[in-house]
Parts: C-alpha cells; sequence; structure tokens
C-alpha cells in the first residue's frame, strides 16, 4: 500500500512548510500530488526541483483544457522537468476567461501522451459523487483504456462508498480520496459544490475525521488500495497525530 500527501502551491512558502512537515512523518508518504490551480503563480511542475524525488514519487496534475494537443507544450514540459508520473484531469475553465482554455478531452489527452511516452505513469482522477456509479465507473474505463494506468479520487466519507467502487476499481492502481472536513461551514461546501452526500454518523470534527482515516488506511492495507490524504485548511499536526500510517508499507 502507497500513501499519497497533496500539496496545495499557494505561494511557495506554503509550499515549503507542508512538505517539511510531510518529512516528518517520515516513511508513512511516499507519494506527494501537486495539483495546478490557474488562480496561484506556481505551475504544479515547476516544483518538481523542489522534492526529493529519490524518496518521494512526484506527481504533478495538469489540466487537459490548458493544452492543445497539436501545440506538444505537454510533451515538452513532461520532458524539460523528467517527469515519470503525472495525473491527468479535466480541469474547470477559469473564472472571467482572463487565460486562454482549449475543448481538449481528457480523454483524448491520456491516449496521445501514452502514444507519446509509453513508460509514463499516468494517472486519472475519479467522483465519486458528480454522477451515478454506473456513469463514473464507465468513464473511469473509458480512461484506463486510452492509456491510464491508476486512479485518484475525489474524497469519500462513507465506507460503504468506497467498498462498492472499490470492487469496481479491481486490477487498476486505486488511491483513495480522504479530505478532512472540521467545520459546517467546509461540509456546507462540499454539500454544495461538489454534491457530496454525508452518511448520518458524520461529524465534521477532528475526531470523526481521524477515526474514519484510520478506518480507510486499515482497509486499504487489507484489500491492496491506496491512500490520498488532500489535508485543505486543517491543522496539520492535530490531525496526523492521531492518524496511524505505520501500517503502510511502499511497494
Amino acid at each position: 500500500m502507497n500513501i499519497s500527501f497533496e500539496i496545495v502551491p499557494r505561494s511557495l512558502e506554503a509550499f515549503e512548510e507542508q512538505y517539511a512537515f510531510v518529512q516528518k512523518l517520515d516513511d508513512g508518504i511516499h507519494f506527494i500530488n501537486i495539483p495546478d490551480i490557474q488562480r496561484f503563480e506556481i505551475r504544479s511542475w515547476e516544483l518538481a526541483t523542489r522534492i526529493d524525488r529519490g524518496k518521494y514519487r512526484f506527481i504533478p496534475h495538469f489540466r487537459a483544457i490548458d493544452f492543445k494537443i497539436e501545440s506538444g507544450e505537454l510533451y515538452r514540459i513532461i520532458e524539460e522537468y523528467r517527469l515519470d508520473s503525472v495525473l491527468l484531469v479535466t480541469g474547470d475553465p477559469p473564472e472571467g476567461l482572463k487565460r486562454a482554455f482549449y475543448n481538449t478531452d481528457v480523454v483524448d489527452l491520456i491516449r496521445a501522451v501514452r502514444q507519446r511516452f509509453p513508460q509514463l505513469n499516468i494517472y486519472a482522477g475519479f467522483d465519486p459523487h458528480r454522477q451515478g456509479l454506473q456513469d463514473e465507473c464507465c468513464y473511469t474505463l473509458r480512461k484506463a483504456e486510452a492509456g491510464a494506468t491508476g486512479f485518484f479520487s475525489q474524497p469519500f466519507y462513507d465506507s460503504r462508498l468506497i467498498e462498492i467502487y472499490a470492487e469496481h476499481m479491481q486490477g487498476l492502481e486505486t488511491y483513495i480520496g480522504i479530505s478532512p472536513i472540521t467545520t459546517s461551514a467546509s461540509m456546507h461546501y462540499w454539500e454544495v459544490k461538489n454534491k457530496v452526500q454525508f452518511p448520518k454518523s458524520f461529524r465534521p470534527d477532528y475526531d470523526w475525521n481521524v477515526e474514519f482515516a484510520n478506518s480507510v488506511i486499515a482497509s486499504a492495507a487489507a484489500n491492496d488500495w491506496n491512500v490520498y490524504f488532500m489535508p485543505f485548511r486543517i491543522d496539520l499536526e492535530r490531525y496526523f497525530g492521531g492518524i496511524r500510517l505505520g501500517g503502510a508499507s511502499k511497494i
């Protein structure tokens, strides 16, 4: 089982602070994911030189709508930064249309990158909340057929839903998303923005989220899944102080 940690590059200082925290977790973290968010100045791939790639697998995110396949710009970045892993997602159009974007389908982008880089680790995303189970699984299968070999999920908050999706993801390198929610405002955001249906047992506090994360890690270890932490705006020391990473073993 592998465990990945997402660091949002709001600024170079914010990145360095969270990266220093990850290193304090010793061997508990194996991958570092960096999302690419247009409102921030730092691009995900630019942090390749600031991560110890002998210790962590570095996985920068790329938004399909930011790249025209025919331009070859994404290929250039992969080669220039000597990337061995990428996560390709669709991406949302920029607010206010201040930046150019393209009508690039992420499935087409996965296929093109796979043809250009046969040995590259290409990951894609899946979202258990945005549409029905059948439609999401079919969409995931299309990405796998195009060349994606692994998938990182949006956060789960219900172990029953994890088991259902994990059954359909058998044979694929799957990372179960965990993103602690510790305020009622954040819970409301996820309900409205991301269409999350929380179980009745859910509580937006540290105790519930720590207990849930530990149960997911235990299930992942038993079922050959992987775990993907997305810790947004929380007290990292308080949260990870209760997380049992010791059972994770790098493969």
